[in-house]
């Protein structure tokens, strides 16, 4: 692999890791191809979702430390992800992730939900290489996505 082709992967996993729809979109530009985009894009989701879940309680300590004034407890989003994760559990907390949610959001809240590692590892692993191939494969074959993304 020459070390171009390694620049690219890395820039994939990396925009990926903050924003899984960042990968494609950065595979895409970079030249690359949908499958490539697809392992890259979901090996970042992954490094996102187990730097959050080894420390997401740290990260909440420290929050709640620096919080001036209690959290509001009840917003729109909260009360729309409690639906979620009574009807779907963590299934639908990781198909979401990618579509919806950043990597570390889809796991901050599971982890919020005390939800085994393990099991948020597994989920989000299925998610990121299922909804995450079927996204990057969309971006790649939609033209009105590459004629507004690459001009």
């Amino acid at each position: 692999m020459s070390q171009g082709l390694a620049l690219k992967y890395l820039s994939v996993v990396v925009a990926a890791i903050f924003k899984f729809l960042a990968g494609p979109l950065a595979g895409l530009a970079l030249g690359l191809e949908w499958y490539e985009t697809a392992l890259c894009s979901a090996l970042g989701m992954m490094i996102g979702v187990v730097m959050t879940t080894y420390i997401g309680k740290g990260i909440q300590l420290l929050l709640a430390k620096r919080q001036k004034k209690p959290p509001r407890r009840f917003t729109r989003a909260s009360r729309m992800t409690v639906q979620v994760w009574k009807r779907f559990g963590i299934i639908g907390i990781a198909a979401l992730t990618p579509l919806l949610l950043s990597p570390m959001g889809g796991a901050a809240i599971s982890v919020a939900f005390r939800v085994h590692r393990y099991r948020i590892f597994l989920w989000m692993l299925i998610s990121s290489l299922t909804v995450g191939a079927l996204i990057c494969y969309l971006v790649f074959s939609l033209k009105f996505v590459q004629k507004w993304f690459l001009g």
